[in-house]
């Protein structure tokens, strides 16, 4: 019977610095996880790589980071390719990358839109392409979406609309890798409580949205904490491995679909 838990598992997380990405990454160290690579986009971000991979340590973790801009087939290859000369091939790999542009579809220029499809589609598609290649039998592969895929709402067109496709994405790669038993999935958190947030909402926008889940009021900051997201990654990357082909909204019932 095959293995499902966390314990002795490699692990890969594009975007795990920090944020949601950090908080997972220690958590599957904590929970045993053998060894772990992390990604992280910039230069900006190294030092909170550091810090990452200094917990994953202490945590007994075999960690090591890579930098790169995911927005080409190649530098996506290239991670798949350096991680697994690194720590071995992943069981795990996870996808949290993402770009949140918050503006009218009239004020949206070609620049920004063919960023957010890099950022949010191409990379994501190309991160599911190499997982099918590298990720051993057994394994799982979760990105990370958003809950506005279920909202009827304006001004997030090119966010929303760019991370729509990772739906169909994840459905196709889950029958494709069905026969190695290898389960796909994607989660979709409600507005999060990070720096990934705050900057593209005003003062009126953070306060709706602070009261506008149905748990917002158990909420610490009435907006979906990032601690909240992890268990559900872990599940499913461990004993949730039935669940595949889904997209699962995690939100504290901000919205439905």
């Amino acid at each position: 019977m095959a293995d499902h838990g966390i314990a002795g598992k490699t692990v890969l997380i594009a975007g795990g610095a920090k944020n949601l990405g950090g908080l997972v990454a220690r958590d599957l160290a904590s929970h045993g996880a053998k060894a772990i690579a992390i990604h992280y986009n910039s230069a900006s971000s190294r030092a909170d790589a550091e810090a990452t991979l200094a917990a994953l340590t202490a945590a007994g973790a075999q960690a090591v980071a890579f930098q790169a801009d995911l927005t080409s087939a190649r530098a996506v290859e290239k991670l798949f390719v350096d991680s697994a000369a690194a720590i071995g091939r992943p069981d795990i790999a996870i996808n949290t990358v993402g770009k949140v542009l918050k503006k009218p579809m009239t004020e949206i220029s070609e620049a920004e839109y063919d960023e957010m499809s890099a950022v949010n589609s191409k990379a994501a598609f190309f991160f599911l392409k190499e997982a099918g290649r590298h990720v051993n039998d057994q394994g799982k592969i979760v990105s990370v979406v958003t809950s506005l895929l279920g909202a009827f709402t304006p001004f997030y067109s090119s966010y929303a609309g760019t991370k729509a496709p990772v739906e169909h994405f994840t459905r196709a790669a889950a029958k494709e890798l069905g026969d190695r038993g290898i389960s796909v999935t994607a989660i979709a958190p409600g507005p999060m409580d990070t720096p990934f947030f705050y900057p593209a909402e005003g003062a009126d926008a953070v306060a709706y949205h602070k009261t506008a889940a149905a748990l917002s009021a158990r909420s610490k900051t009435g907006l979906t904490d990032p601690e909240d997201i992890v268990p559900w990654i872990r599940l499913l990357v461990s004993d949730g491995w039935w669940m595949t082909g889904q997209t699962i909204l995690v939100n504290g019932g901000y919205t439905t679909k």
